[in-house]
């Protein structure tokens, strides 16, 4: 067995909790991420600078599971450095995001929707990744148990230049709905709690303003495709459960996640309609594997 493959089943097999195995390890390596990885290859070997590859989908799709499997490859098979970080690690502080439910809408105290990002500080932190004369930069870390970002002593940092950088996100790559399109509420969340439409037009004009200037940026798109909305909410309850086992902290229950998964739901659709806007597609299927790659 190859020392690639023997990393991968290794960090395989830490992902794994009970009642949901990892099924064709070796087959999704040899068949998806090995060709994937290629191509990615060639494109950074035509640029004279780093690659900023985007990765998004719905919650509980597997983004950071693919990202770390992807830097693996890089590293052993390509030798090339690779920083992952999410967009999430970049969200408003509870009291920014209290403020903001006092001056613009209650439902902004929930992290999640853009407009709970601080963008300005996610920007200026890709442009330092990507800078030709690099020097150390710190990324955030935030504590979602705890829903609040971590003192800077925790924040990752980064000391050398990277060759590929992996920016993963739920919503990263999400684009403004025509106004028209907020008018009808999608569930009862915003049935109920955005009678006025205040929130969902908040969230669609960041899309259209601060989050658009971040996502130029960007070189490539990877998009990973559930089968439908009902295994977002279906493989969200399956990773709260794995963050209770990695946690000592309070977790969200059953409920709660329900909720929870309302506050992205009308930005989650919109990408599973547009998918075809990404540059690659990562197809899954039921049972979480890979069915296909679209180049």
């Amino acid at each position: 067995m190859s020392d690639l493959k023997k990393k991968y089943l290794q960090f395989i097999r830490k992902q794994e909790i009970i009642g949901e195995k990892f099924k064709d390890k070796q087959k999704q390596l040899t068949n998806f991420y090995l060709p994937f990885c290629h191509k990615i290859f060639k494109l950074f070997k035509s640029k004279n600078r780093p690659l900023l590859l985007s990765l998004s989908g719905g919650q509980g799709s597997g983004k950071s599971t693919v990202a770390q499997i992807l830097k693996l490859i890089f590293y052993s098979n390509f030798k090339l450095n690779v920083v992952c970080f999410s967009i999430d690690d970049f969200y408003k502080t509870a009291s920014e995001r209290k403020k903001m439910s006092k001056q613009i809408h209650p439902l902004f105290l929930t992290r999640g929707v853009p407009g709970t990002h601080n963008c300005k500080m996610l920007h200026n932190t890709i442009k330092k990744l990507l800078k030709k004369n690099f020097s150390s930069v710190k990324i955030p870390k935030f504590e979602k148990s705890l829903d609040d970002r971590l003192h800077v002593k925790y924040w990752q940092k980064i000391k050398k230049k990277k060759d590929i950088i992996i920016f993963e996100g739920w919503c990263v790559g999400a684009k403004p709905q025509k106004t028209k399109e907020l008018k009808k509420p999608i569930n009862v969340l915003e049935k109920v709690e955005d009678t006025k439409l205040t929130w969902r037009r908040k969230v669609n004009n960041e899309l259209k303003t601060n989050y658009k200037k971040i996502y130029n940026l960007i070189d490539k798109k990877i998009y990973l495709k559930v089968p439908n909305f009902k295994y977002v909410l279906k493989w969200r309850l399956l990773q709260e459960k794995k963050l209770g086992l990695k946690s000592k902290n309070k977790i969200m229950n059953n409920k709660q996640i329900t909720r929870f998964i309302m506050f992205y739901e009308r930005v989650t659709k919109n990408m599973l309609n547009n998918f075809q806007d990404n540059d690659f597609v990562i197809i899954l299927d039921k049972k979480h594997k890979i069915k296909s790659i679209k180049f």
